[in-house]
């Protein structure tokens, strides 16, 4: 009896070996998700689109137009305009992202932003959309002008408009994003009461869509075929029609420039060398910089065009130069 004992008791431990051997090692849980306001700010942060902010520098060029930049007065003011155009346009990217949320999270890299993933719940960022919509006009009737609190409402009334509904409309999408390039380079005149000329504004204008036209061809050109990759609008617009649109702009703008440049404005320049003239050299080079990448449909992100191209960066130090040497009346 002993020995049939020892005799079981020897199976038993080898079935147990075996079993353990068959079984899989069970992973251990994952550390629970720490909770707390960090990753929520960081997620709005990141919602708010920092890499965009680059944008509105825009609304420093209607005063160095002007030749009015160095001045306390100035220089504050455009910090104010900066900051509360910057929250004017976080308040729409949270609001849009709020709302897109159901689709983005279908969408391949769309599914990673922070109100999709969940890092950023939908009711905080229609919350902090809507409080940075209210305050930032609101600030800006108080601490700068009425004007500037008007253009900063029509701005978000146009944007929430344009997540709504205009976003699927075809060349009004266009128009929209354009106005809204145009309202930063405007905001800034109109808070230190600089009139606006009609060059700047149509040299801007048509600069502005000849960006945005070139975004959309190269969207296009990059997600030929690939269904559900990108914005739903682009596939009723053809490349062709993008290339003609955006070649358009840039004609278009180059003209505004060159007017501008040769109309002395009734003062013939009395610096040393004709800057106004001699600067749409650089411009039209830069245009031509610009027109490479939007031909080759790399032209996506043009804030990366803008701030990784040498050539492109050599071409603008360039052209403020002599631009800045115009307005000074070097």
């Amino acid at each position: 009896m002993p020995e049939t004992a020892h005799l079981t008791s020897a199976a038993r431990i080898r079935e147990a070996a075996l079993h353990q051997q068959r079984t899989p090692p069970r992973r251990a849980a994952p550390p629970p998700r720490k909770r707390g306001p960090g990753p929520l700010l960081r997620g709005l942060l990141k919602t708010a689109r920092p890499k965009q902010w680059i944008k509105n520098i825009l609304v420093i060029a209607a005063p160095a137009a002007a030749g009015r930049l160095f001045s306390t007065h100035a220089a504050i003011q455009l910090a104010l305009v900066f900051t509360l155009f910057t929250a004017c346009a976080a308040a729409v990217y949270l609001i849009n992202d709020a709302r897109d949320a159901d689709a983005d999270r279908a969408h391949p890299t769309k599914r990673h932003r922070p109100v999709a993933a969940g890092q950023v719940p939908v009711p905080v960022a229609y919350a902090v959309g809507g409080v940075l919509g209210v305050l930032a006009p609101a600030a800006a009737a108080w601490l700068s002008s009425p004007l500037v609190a008007a253009l900063l409402t029509a701005y978000l009334g146009m944007q929430l408009a344009y997540c709504v509904s205009l976003k699927h409309v075809l060349v009004i999408d266009l128009a929209v994003v354009t106005t809204g390039f145009l309202m930063r380079a405007a905001v800034g005149g109109l808070a230190l009461g600089i009139p606006l000329s009609r060059w700047f504004l149509i040299t801007t204008g048509f600069g502005a869509l000849f960006m945005v036209a070139a975004k959309r061809y190269s969207e296009a050109v990059q997600m030929e075929g690939r269904a559900g990759a990108t914005r739903a609008l682009l596939s009723e617009y053809t490349a062709g029609y993008l290339r003609f649109v955006w070649q358009l702009a840039a004609g278009v703008a180059v003209l505004g420039y060159c007017l501008w440049a040769v109309e002395e404005g009734g003062a013939p320049h009395a610096g040393l060398l004709p800057w106004r003239q001699l600067s749409m050299v650089a411009f039209v080079l830069a245009i031509l910089r610009y027109a490479v990448f939007a031909d080759r449909g790399t032209a996506g992100e043009p804030e990366e065009v803008v701030l990784r191209d040498r050539a492109l960066a050599v071409i603008g130090v360039v052209w403020l130069a002599m631009y800045g040497m115009a307005v000074a009346n070097w």
